[in-house]
């Protein structure tokens, strides 16, 4: 059975959205994916942008609040943004919680976004790598 991963962030706009991404492509057969925030916004036009130049498609997820998933359906949530303080208990009680805390690349130059985005793909290839054994 595979394992399921919920990526949070503040708004489920770029670092979640870019994490889901690499774990969908990275984890295909191995794991299962969502994202979502403490509060939903939209899919940043950048983080889409950074992440098809690298040959993934983000277009078509979207941005969804926390309250719309149960997290008993979730074997490792990851906050990627520090907002783990602020996540319900039965969040951070699953078998893996892990919070990356990366740099919010929104409002920042380009570079900060390819910096997160090569910064999330090798947390991702780790947490799959993990998962797996």
């Amino acid at each position: 059975m595979m394992k399921k991963v919920m990526f949070v962030c503040k708004r489920n706009s770029c670092r979640s959205q870019m994490a889901e991404g690499f774990a969908t492509t990275l984890g295909k057969g191995k794991i299962e994916v969502s994202s979502s925030g403490l509060e939903a916004s939209r899919v940043h036009p950048t983080a889409i942008k950074v992440m098809e130049e690298i040959g993934i498609n983000i277009t078509d997820q979207t941005s969804d609040p926390l309250s719309k998933f149960d997290a008993h359906n979730y074997d490792a949530v990851i906050s990627l943004c520090g907002c783990g303080v602020n996540l319900p208990q039965e969040w951070v009680l699953r078998d893996i919680f892990e919070d990356w805390q990366l740099d919010d690349p929104d409002g920042q130059p380009l570079e900060t976004f390819y910096r997160v985005r090569d910064e999330i793909k090798e947390k991702v290839e780790s947490l799959i790598q993990t998962l797996e054994t």
